[in-house]
């Protein structure tokens, strides 16, 4: 059984930092890497990040590049998200998600597995 369980979700002040982690049992991130997803109350959800295991390659989509810092710890199994520079809009749900194939690293539907998110919410 998959299981993603992500945990450091809570209430910050606009300009704070939080720090998301998704430890995976029952699948490993590597080698296709593992993404984070985002999703505001009455919104789609949408593509944070994605980390590759192999290389530590990262892409970001441009509403958090140069705030937000994807890592991974392949013997821990677990990928995280170091988030600075918070604003209002980042508030969120925020999900880790796994994928067994080589595929869009942006797109929602490429991935396999997913937690059942940790709420960020940034205070103004």
């Amino acid at each position: 059984q998959v299981q993603l369980v992500e945990s450091g979700g809570g209430l910050v002040q606009v300009g704070g930092s939080l720090t998301l982690s998704c430890a995976a049992s029952g699948h490993t991130f590597h080698p296709y890497g593992a993404a984070w997803f985002r999703q505001a109350p009455g919104k789609e959800r949408e593509f944070v990040a994605y980390i590759a295991t192999s290389g530590g390659t990262t892409i970001y989509a441009d509403s958090v590049k140069g705030r937000f810092t994807a890592s991974t710890d392949n013997d821990k199994n677990t990928v995280y998200l170091r988030m600075s520079s918070l604003k209002p809009e980042d508030t969120a749900r925020y999900y880790c998600a796994g994928r067994k194939t080589w595929s869009s690293v942006r797109l929602a539907s490429a991935y396999d597995y997913w937690g059942q998110g940790t709420q960020v919410t940034v205070s103004s």
